[in-house]
């Protein structure tokens, strides 16, 4: 049992090999194909933890603020990311409403959450209830979170309304642009990693 608990497959081309200890930042590759094998995760839940908690500030930012500001004939028009939402689907575009929701509100701000509640036990060596669970729902929903791309489509909007009218970028925007900086580095964190921390014996670590 000890043999397979140390086994570590190839995610390149499934060769199987002995899992060796890592040094503080060391990252082992495969030698045939060089995918990534493991990396070492000590300290990595220390520096994740600050950048989840600076997300979710951005992340209530950016959406209750609002994110640009047009000024058009000396008319002033204003709007939040849920007010676009809520635009969209007044206009009876429910599906593309639909759309935006999910991939720039809920399943970003599922991750997060997820993402907070896993880290704070593992902080103190404790294992959350629902670990198994949570990380592969996380997983999956990582495809789904589209931040940076909705921001481009915000840029590029501004960018073409520019030439009809004063806009003006609100709080939500920076805070947008941040953000997608930080999502970028805390969904970069290696799955595996959280097995790890875990799983590890730590003074304290409880089941």
């Amino acid at each position: 049992m000890k043999e397979v608990a140390d086994a570590i497959v190839c995610e390149g081309c499934d060769a199987v090999y002995r899992r060796k200890p890592l040094g503080r930042l060391e990252v082992s590759q495969c030698p045939r194909c060089g995918t990534e094998l493991d990396r070492q995760a000590a300290g990595q839940d220390a520096r994740m933890l600050p950048l989840t908690v600076a997300c979710l500030i951005l992340f209530a930012i950016a959406n209750l603020f609002p994110i640009v500001e047009i000024e058009l004939q000396g008319l002033r028009s204003q709007t939040t990311l849920i007010g676009a939402v809520y635009a969209l689907s007044a206009e009876g575009r429910s599906i593309v409403a639909l759309i935006v929701l999910a991939t720039t509100i809920l399943f970003p701000l599922l991750q997060l959450c997820i993402l907070f509640y896993l880290l704070v036990p593992l902080a103190h060596a404790r294992r959350p209830a629902g670990f198994a669970i949570l990380v592969r729902s996380m997983q999956m929903m990582r495809p789904w979170g589209m931040v940076e791309v909705f921001l481009l489509g915000v840029l590029v909007a501004i960018v073409k309304l520019s030439s009809l009218a004063r806009v003006v970028p609100g709080p939500a925007l920076w805070a947008f642009v941040v953000l997608t900086l930080l999502l970028t580095a805390v969904m970069a964190f290696n799955p595996r990693a959280f097995w790890e921390l875990a799983f590890e014996d730590r003074p304290g670590r409880s089941a």
